[in-house]
């Protein structure tokens, strides 16, 4: 080798181990850029994802245990085929190059899941081979997209004389109180406080809530719902902020006059029936207050709580049936509204076709030949967390009792009384 060569690569070697001691150059092997970790889209299940169907569980129920795949999604499969085929489109996602998409049966099954039990995301991660975040996101989506597609057809408010009759008939025919429009109802769903929040409401044990406002029909069906987050007012303050009082108090909700009630001369309006925390109006009944009531008022009482527990019902069976609403659910106010609206729209979309799924013949409250009432077995499973709200003291009414009074009369009448209604005063 030439020495003049040799000499170089010395000097060159000095001069790298120099800059080396002195802290101005790295060594090669530091100089190499860490590899970052290449990131997973999903987890791997051989065999999973190519089935027709979203688990393995679901389609093997899906054709051999129709009660099974009830408990699964609270729905038989032909009752959720039809959800699919109305949310399918809107939920769809296309294939890339990188992954294929996760089919829309396999989200609408998460979603569905998820209100049926109220798992948390982590646990559906593992029973459906998906990231807890992506099944966040597809909760979310699909619920926006159930909403959406289902509030015309089935979370209908009656705008027309002759739909509004059709429900004081069905009021009037199962629970025996005439010219009744709905039955107003309100329930809280407890929920994790966002940090720094103050926009919602809080009990008096520090848990954070909102309150689900309804009016019910007499077959367990919402035509009215709205989530109302306002901090410290009362039911009837929530109820006169809502868009029904509004809509009441403007007139557009077409209801039909004052009519006769039935066999009888006296002119009573339509009017919906709530509880002690509402106010009571022409178009809203309340019952009278228990401090020294007779027995006449009693029997109004009574009567009217026969339409009024249709609302009690229907919100029981919410929470039973999808179990979401039975914990606190830890999302922000924004997402807990979207998931209860679409549940909603679920509910009625199911009572409309009554589920044997969704609610069992004896679930649910049902009446006698004579009238009385015999209790649905969704009592023997609790309320859960979808709590009626607590009486907040008693407001001085400042609307006539004229109304009330003629029902109390009329109730006691042989034209408006019952067999079984002594009974029970």
């Amino acid at each position: 080798m030439n020495p003049d060569t040799v000499a170089s690569r010395q000097l060159a070697f000095r001069v790298v181990c120099a800059l080396i001691c002195s802290g101005k150059q790295k060594p090669i092997q530091i100089q190499k850029q860490k590899q970052k970790k290449k990131r997973i889209w999903k987890r791997e299940c051989p065999g999973r994802r190519e089935l027709p169907g979203s688990s393995v569980l679901q389609r093997e129920l899906e054709m051999t245990d129709e009660n099974g795949f009830g408990e699964l999604l609270r729905m038989t499969a032909e009752e959720f085929e039809f959800l699919l085929q109305m949310v399918g489109p809107l939920i769809t996602k296309q294939h890339t190059k990188m992954r294929r998409a996760i089919s829309s049966r396999d989200r609408l099954s998460v979603t569905l899941r998820f209100l049926a039990t109220g798992k948390t995301f982590s646990s559906l991660s593992a029973q459906y081979s998906i990231g807890a975040s992506t099944i966040s996101q597809i909760v979310m989506e699909t619920c926006g997209a159930l909403y959406q597609l289902m509030k015309k057809d089935f979370l209908k408010t009656p705008s027309t004389e002759t739909e509004w009759r059709a429900v004081a008939q069905d009021f009037e025919s199962k629970w025996q109180f005439p010219h009744c429009l709905g039955a107003l109802g309100e329930k809280q769903i407890y929920l994790q406080s966002p940090v720094k929040s103050g926009c919602h409401d809080h009990n008096n044990k520090g848990r954070s809530y909102v309150t689900i406002m309804a009016a019910v029909d007499a077959n367990y069906k919402f035509i009215y719902g709205s989530l109302e987050t306002q901090d410290k007012v009362s039911g009837a303050g929530r109820f006169a902020h809502s868009n029904l009082c509004k809509a009441m108090d403007q007139g557009l909700l077409n209801f039909p006059p004052p009519e006769p009630l039935p066999d009888s001369d006296i002119m009573m309006p339509y009017m919906f029936v709530g509880d002690e925390r509402h106010p009571l109006r022409p178009d809203l009944m309340k019952p009278y207050p228990n401090k020294q009531m007779d027995h006449s008022q009693g029997i109004l009482n009574y009567r009217l709580s026969r339409a009024r527990r249709v609302a009690e019902n229907a919100f029981s069976i919410l929470a039973n049936r999808l179990k979401v609403f039975r914990s606190t659910i830890f999302l922000e106010p924004d997402k807990v509204e979207k998931i209860t609206m679409a549940s909603i729209c679920i509910h009625n979309f199911l009572c409309e076709r009554r589920s044997e799924a969704y609610i069992p013949q004896p679930f649910a409250c049902l009446k006698n030949e004579d009238h009385s009432i015999v209790e649905g077995t969704w009592r023997n499973q609790g309320h859960g967390s979808c709590q009626p709200l607590k009486q907040r003291g008693e407001h001085k009414l400042v609307t006539p009792e004229m109304q009330r009074n003629l029902l109390r009369d009329y109730f006691v009448s042989p034209a408006g009384c019952i067999a079984s209604q002594d009974e029970h005063v």
